[in-house]
């Protein structure tokens, strides 16, 4: 685990180096979903700009209603007029700013629900393999912050930079035409000296931000992985562990989040330095120019409100910085899960399987998960249309393996697996997959109602249909009981079920999907006798007109099969009837045999 993280760390240190790089590629990611919304955006540009002229154009107007009462003559006239455009200048301002706001609120909510929408359809495209690898929290944290940041990003550049940038030229031009140029040149190297610095300290400090994004996602998969697995916590006595666990890695976020925002504090205090330091040395000219009588009264109190205006934005400019920086680590972490491809995928152009009997043929499969030996080794059989074929094995001889490729979970390595005459690798995934029903040993639940669960296995599933297959899968009865029936809540991963009513959910679901080839892995393994055999009943009358393909531990469900096959490390070792490998006394036999003795046991 220590050598994990570390390689972890060593890659966040490479992203720190490759950051620019980085970030014109989040941003390339980010304008096609700007230019959907093209026009709003230039509206919002409009305003934005109608906004910093008003803004801007407020000092003017001050600095004349102060030269017009500034008089020494008896005789004072009050300026209305500039009072009045003072006060409307104001006004505009706001409204632009309001509009500029509402416009731009479309564009920001619509960027993210499009990026969310495209990161988690891009997530169910991706191979078994990737999810089995990544954790679920990490992985849902990584999209919550990506999503986030795309909005703050926006607003960032579209309410502070792009406004603040546009003002500082504007005062600065402003300065360079009406006063001497001195004025002009210190105000522009405090802003470049400011940003120099900001930019500097800022790119420092940012190891302890991809450091507390780490462990923060760190903390945040092991709390939802130990919350998840809260029965397996409280039968093995682990709450202490858990809980250690995780306050070991927030003490260490904790450390590197007082570190991050200690050095926060240090800028802050040399950003304001630098802006005192620019102000008071043009607030000394401006003040000697009123002096000697080349400035006005009006000309200074404009030249210091210009210089508000000018580093007001700049003051929280290092703060913007930081988010731009901080949001641009979290949408990197988001667009990485897009950059991920599948190594399940369709051929360019591939055709839809068509599936008009359900003939499966398995042809020299091979095959290899990534990094390890062969699982599957030559392995040749077919499962006639309506034919009902059933593998057993020990644990890791492959039986699961085969359901996997046959599902396309996985491609296989060697040979070809064919679909009425049709490779299912040279045909759309989906399709495949739609030809398929899948009750895996594993059955896990939606914590949604029983209705939903299994309803899920056909879109618009009437009740009258829930309740069919219900009935099919002798799970009615247990409803029927339930307070609410069908609107009972299972709870988390079907936490509130027992594993044999998962089960028969899940048969139901499957009845309901009704497709023309079944595959059944250990389908019956959490029943009771009683259930078992009224299960398999039911099996039996349905699969007489789908192709089955079971995979199944214990014997006795599967012995009326067609075919029984035999697999041994990754290969077949027999194939045959149940009546016929018994007469062979071979695996199948000493199998039965062994299991026939474990259940005289149990019974006497």
């Amino acid at each position: 685990m220590t050598i994990l993280l570390m390689m972890h760390g060593t890659a966040r240190q490479t992203q720190a180096y490759d950051f620019k790089t980085r970030d014109i590629k989040v941003l390339k990611k980010l304008l096609p979903y700007l230019l959907k919304m093209r026009t709003r955006v230039i509206w919002a540009t409009l305003f934005l700009i109608a906004a910093k002229l008003a803004n801007v154009a407020v000092p003017v107007v001050l600095k004349e209603i102060v030269d017009s009462l500034d008089q020494t003559n008896v005789l004072m006239i009050l300026p209305l007029g500039m009072l009045f455009a003072y006060g409307s200048l104001r006004l505009a301002s706001s409204l632009f700013n309001e509009l500029r706001d509402a416009i731009f609120a479309k564009v920001r909510y619509h960027a993210m629900h499009l990026i969310a929408l495209g990161v988690f359809k891009h997530l169910h495209t991706l191979d078994l393999s990737f999810h089995l690898d990544r954790r679920i929290g990490g992985i849902t944290r990584d999209i919550d912050r990506g999503t986030q940041s795309v909005s703050t990003l926006l607003s960032i550049f579209v309410f502070n930079i792009i406004p603040s940038f546009f003002e500082i030229c504007l005062v600065i031009g402003l300065l360079w035409i009406n006063y001497d140029s001195f004025f002009a040149l210190i105000s522009l190297l405090t802003v470049v000296f400011y940003i120099a610095l900001t930019l500097a300290i800022t790119t420092w400090r940012m190891k302890y931000r991809y450091q507390m994004n780490d462990m923060q996602s760190e903390a945040n998969t092991n709390a939802v992985d130990s919350l998840i697995n809260y029965e397996t916590v409280k039968y093995f006595n682990r709450e202490d562990f858990e809980v250690n666990r995780y306050d070991n890695t927030m003490a260490r976020w904790e450390d590197v989040a007082t570190k991050s925002f200690t050095s926060m504090t240090a800028l802050n205090f040399i950003q304001g330095a630098v802006i005192a330091l620019g102000v008071t040395v043009i607030l000394i000219t401006a003040a000697q120019g009123v002096v000697d009588q080349n400035l006005s009264l009006g000309d200074m109190i404009m030249i210091q409100a210009l210089l508000l205006q000018l580093f007001m934005p700049l003051g929280s400019l290092g703060i913007v910085y930081r988010q731009i920086k901080h949001n641009f680590i979290d949408m990197n972490n988001m667009f990485d899960l897009l950059d991920q491809t599948p190594k399940v995928s369709n051929e360019q152009g591939a055709p839809v399987l068509k599936v008009t009997q359900g003939r499966v043929e398995f042809n020299q499969v091979s095959f290899a998960y990534p990094g390890k030996n062969k699982v599957l080794k030559d392995i040749s059989f077919t499962i006639e249309p309506g034919q009902k074929v059933a593998i057993v094995g020990q644990s890791g001889s492959g039986k699961s393996t085969l359901a996997k490729l046959l599902f396309r979970f996985y491609d296989v390595s060697s040979g070809s697996i064919m679909i009425d005459g049709q490779d299912i690798k040279t045909h759309q995934q989906h399709s495949v997959q739609t030809a398929i029903g899948v009750v895996p040993q594993d059955t896990v639940m939606f914590n949604e109602s029983i209705y939903y669960n299994i309803a899920y296995g056909k879109q618009d599933a009437s009740m009258e249909e829930v309740k069919q297959v219900a009935k099919l899968s002798f799970i009615d009865e247990f409803i029927d009981q339930l307070p609410q029936g069908y609107d009972t809540l299972v709870g988390e991963r079907g936490l509130k079920l027992s594993g044999g009513e998962k089960q028969r959910l899940a048969i139901a679901r499957v009845l309901l999907k009704n497709p023309p080839i079944l595959i059944f892995d250990e389908a019956t393994s959490a029943l009771d006798s009683y259930s078992e055999k009224m299960v398999q009943k039911a099996l039996n009358g349905f699969s007489d007109q789908h192709t089955t393909f079971m995979i199944a531990h214990r014997l006795s469900t599967i012995k009326d099969a067609d075919k029984i096959i035999v697999l041994g490390d990754g290969a077949i070792i027999e194939s045959g009837t149940h009546e016929a490998l018994l007469s062979n006394n071979g695996k199948y036999a000493q199998l039965w045999q062994l299991q026939s003795k474990d259940t005289s046991k149990q019974q006497s």
